[in-house]
C-alpha cells in the first residue's frame, strides 16, 4: 500500500515539476498572458469590424498556440519533434480558417479569407518569442484596420468582373 502512495505522488509531483521553479513559471504565464492580450487586439479589430470571428477566437488560437509550442520546448523536444508540432498546429488552425470561409453562390464572391488569414497570423502571434509577437500583431492589426479602409475607398470602386 505504501508504494502504491509514494508512486501516485511522485506522479503527481513530476506533473507539476513545470511549477518548481518560480522564474518559468512566471516565464510561461508571461507569454500567455502577452497571447492572449495580442490575440485580442486583433479580435478586437475584427469585431469592430463586425465580423464572425472576433475577440475570443482570435485570444484562443493566440494562446493555444502558445501553449503548444511552449509545452514540448519545456519537455526538451528536439527540433525535428518541433517541426511536427508546428506542421500540425498549421494544419489545424488551416482547418479552422476553412471553417471562416464562406462562398456565397448568388453573388459567386468568396468571404471569409481575411478571417481566415487573421485566424492563421494570430496563431504565428502566439508562436513567436515577445519582442517578434509584437512586432507581428502590431503590423497586422494595421494591416487589418488601415488597409480595410484604403482597399475600400480606393482598390474595390476601380475593379470590373
Amino acid at each position: 500500500m505504501g508504494g502504491d502512495f509514494a508512486s501516485l505522488t511522485d506522479a503527481v509531483a513530476l506533473d507539476f515539476a513545470d511549477f518548481r521553479r518560480l522564474d518559468r513559471l512566471g516565464q510561461v504565464a508571461v507569454r500567455l498572458v502577452i497571447a492572449a492580450l495580442l490575440g485580442g487586439l486583433l479580435g478586437y479589430q475584427r469585431e469592430l469590424a463586425g465580423k464572425d470571428a472576433g475577440l475570443r477566437t482570435y485570444m484562443l488560437v493566440a494562446v493555444a498556440a502558445a501553449f503548444f509550442i511552449m509545452v514540448p520546448q519545456q519537455e526538451g523536444w528536439g527540433t525535428s519533434d518541433m517541426s511536427r508540432v508546428v506542421q500540425g498546429l498549421l494544419a489545424g488552425i488551416g482547418f479552422l480558417g476553412g471553417g471562416a470561409i464562406l462562398k456565397v453562390t448568388a453573388e459567386k464572391e468568396i468571404h471569409g479569407l481575411t478571417t481566415a488569414t487573421g485566424i492563421w497570423m494570430t496563431s504565428a502571434v502566439g508562436f513567436g518569442r515577445i519582442g517578434t509577437a509584437v512586432l507581428g500583431a502590431i503590423l497586422t492589426f494595421l494591416i487589418l484596420s488601415a488597409l480595410g479602409r484604403v482597399e475600400a475607398t480606393l482598390i474595390k470602386p476601380h475593379r470590373s468582373d
